[in-house]
């Protein structure tokens, strides 16, 4: 079921797949435009059916903005003490914490709806499932354009990547990562591990691009090398990082979501040179699912092999 937009008072009672939630302060403004707490809940509710899915079995890093996006913010890997005794959790050692800790599990609308209500505008999940957490599913590449470069230039360096995978005989697919940049995404759904597999590949290919374009893309994360170019982020092909989901809410000033694209689309906003062509906010992702469907469910789908390297 969908949450209302509003409600009176500071909480509100709702029966979500017959699970008992307690959602509070559905009329607190999250964005400067005044998009409302309620409102992201109803965004998150008529998602869910594409989202969820993305999300299952996953370790989920929430981001959490109790004061709105421009209050201060925390990441929550461990889910709260207080969770309800149905919310699922996954167990994974983070090495920062020099411990394990247990992630919440979003695998239905109820837990979706549950973490959501935490001010959890952006999930963040794992590239791997939390009962196989050393093979990922996917590689993925995130586009993080450094200034004045912008995602028109992201685009282009999308294209090229696209390119030199489609010649490896690798399918991908691409969303806006609802901020500034692109997110490439390699199907896999094989037999992988992260030491061996995704992050070598990742590196190399982005040290390729690198190599071919030297003026316009870079693979290091050194922000002096950054200015005008594309950093091809291949670190987050680890086992321990995690990427903001599609479909997922973003921490911006206006409440976009990172939605997935067709390639028509990124070689468009190339010839047109507009930025302004890749920023969905939640009306236009919910209209463009209806209209499309998942276009992320190759994620699924597809099974690919890695090439061999060297």
């Amino acid at each position: 079921m969908s949450p209302p937009r509003t409600g009176g008072g500071e909480k509100f009672e709702v029966l979500v797949e017959g699970r008992a939630l307690t959602l509070s302060n559905l009329d607190k403004p999250l964005y400067p435009d005044g998009f409302t707490k309620g409102q992201m809940l109803d965004y998150y509710a008529r998602i869910a059916p594409v989202l969820i899915p993305h999300l299952s079995g996953r370790p989920i890093s929430l981001h959490r903005y109790p004061n709105g996006v421009e209050g201060q913010s925390f990441w929550e890997k461990n889910c709260p003490s207080f969770r309800p005794d149905w919310m699922r959790t996954t167990p994974m050692f983070v090495s920062e914490r020099r411990r394990t800790v247990e992630f919440c599990l979003i695998e239905d609308l109820p837990s979706l709806m549950w973490v959501v209500n935490l001010a959890a505008i952006e999930l963040h999940p794992s590239l791997a499932k939390g009962n196989d957490l050393d093979r990922p599913a996917s590689v993925v590449f995130d586009l993080d354009p450094g200034p004045p470069a912008d995602v028109v230039d992201c685009c282009q360096v999308a294209l090229w990547l696209r390119d030199v995978l489609a010649h490896l005989n690798l399918e991908s697919v691409v969303k806006t990562s609802g901020s500034k940049g692109l997110q490439l995404y390699v199907p896999l759904n094989t037999e992988v591990d992260y030491k061996n597999g995704t992050t070598p590949f990742s590196q190399a290919m982005a040290q390729l691009l690198e190599k071919h374009h030297p003026d316009r893309v870079v693979s290091l994360q050194h922000k002096e090398l950054r200015k005008g170019k594309v950093l091809i982020d291949w670190s987050q092909n680890i086992r321990t990082k995690t990427t903001v989901s599609v479909y997922s809410l973003r921490a911006r000033p206006r409440p976009t979501v990172s939605t997935p694209v067709t390639w028509d689309e990124v070689q468009a906003t190339v010839d047109a040179g507009d930025a302004g062509l890749l920023v969905f906010e939640t009306g236009d992702t919910l209209r463009r699912v209806e209209e499309h469907g998942d276009l992320f469910a190759p994620m699924f789908t597809l099974e690919q092999e890695l090439p061999a390297l060297g």
